[in-house]
């Protein structure tokens, strides 16, 4: 099970997408889970840095995924309540010039 839970820590993907050879990907999602709320993963993870770096020929890498996506550039702009009323009132500077004769 810690095959699993260590293939979608490395690939990322959705614990639906866990490959079949894994098992449920519940119960890989559960252990993980289980895991982490009693310290059992602190545990594993503390046991294999100490010997890794006892054998030396360790190299750490570290990925920080900073990818971001645009919104559509009407997606920040949603109307809210009342904005229809506002906008079917003219303002003065484009109301059109009444046909009807001036009063002096």
């Amino acid at each position: 099970m810690i095959n699993a839970i260590l293939w979608q820590a490395e690939t990322g993907v959705p614990w639906r997408d866990l490959p079949e050879r894994y098992g449920p990907w519940k119960t890989a999602h559960e252990r993980l889970r289980k895991w982490t709320a009693d310290g059992t993963w602190d545990r594993i993870l503390t046991e294999v840095v100490i010997k890794d770096d006892a054998v030396g020929a360790v190299q750490w890498t570290f990925s920080v995924d900073s990818s971001s996506v645009r919104a559509h550039q009407h997606a920040a702009g949603a109307r809210k309540k009342g904005a229809a009323a506002l906008r079917s009132r003219s303002s003065p500077s484009t109301a059109k010039p009444s046909a009807a004769p001036a009063v002096d």
